[in-house]
């Protein structure tokens, strides 16, 4: 359960959730793309009121959780499409083919997702939250199931929507990796950021400690 939580990320900026499991990390990412209501509190995206305006909210956020949002007996180019025509996107294969092949999945396109690895259907979903060219990415573990060549790609590509100006929010249990990746770190404790500073005043050598000193669990 989330509460008292405030939290800001302006566009171009990173942000690394850490919690020990059940601190609210996939609550968090979910209400933040209105997969999950809130009972209390305000939430704004891009400067649309997710209460008001969750339509508009939603066409400027992409989603990469645990459950791939894919449909198992739908081929991998048919949820895009779906995915596509959801968005009113007018250049959805040529979308659909240039990030299928950034991401080395273009030759499985028309295979049914449930007969896809973890890590290919994982490269799908990826592909799904860029689709329609989000202003934020809400990533929860994102590197589950992906090797090292995917784990090079996907950052890649998360520098390059941070330079474009896009915002991000990820939840991951790598203190290294969320560290590297992040311009901001916070830490996520009994439903509220009980940490929170700039990446570049931790050291990966002081972070094992301050994520102790403030959970009371070792990473």
């Amino acid at each position: 359960m989330l509460t008292g939580l405030n939290l800001e990320v302006p566009r171009g900026e990173t942000i690394t959730i850490f919690g020990p499991n059940g601190a609210g990390k996939t609550t968090l990412l979910r209400v933040l793309g209105s997969l999950t209501r809130p009972d209390r509190g305000t939430i704004s995206i891009n400067g649309f009121a997710l209460s008001e305006q969750a339509a508009f909210a939603r066409s400027t956020i992409g989603v990469v959780m645990h459950s791939s949002l894919l449909y198992g007996d739908l081929t991998a180019r048919e949820n895009l499409r779906f995915y596509g025509s959801l968005f009113g996107l007018n250049d959805t294969e040529s979308r659909i083919d240039t990030l299928a092949q950034r991401l080395n999945v273009a030759h499985r396109l028309n295979d049914k997702v449930r007969d896809l690895s973890h890590g290919l259907e994982k490269r799908v979903s990826f592909v799904r939250a860029l689709l329609h060219r989000p202003r934020l990415l809400l990533l929860d573990e994102p590197e589950s199931g992906l090797d090292q060549n995917t784990l090079g790609i996907f950052e890649d590509l998360l520098a390059e929507f941070r330079a474009a100006g896009g915002a991000t929010v990820l939840v991951t249990h790598s203190l290294e990796r969320g560290l590297a990746l992040s311009d901001r770190i916070a830490i996520l404790g009994g439903g509220r950021i009980v940490f929170d500073d700039r990446s570049e005043n931790v050291t990966i050598k002081e972070l094992p400690a301050i994520y102790r000193n403030f959970t009371g669990e070792v990473s």
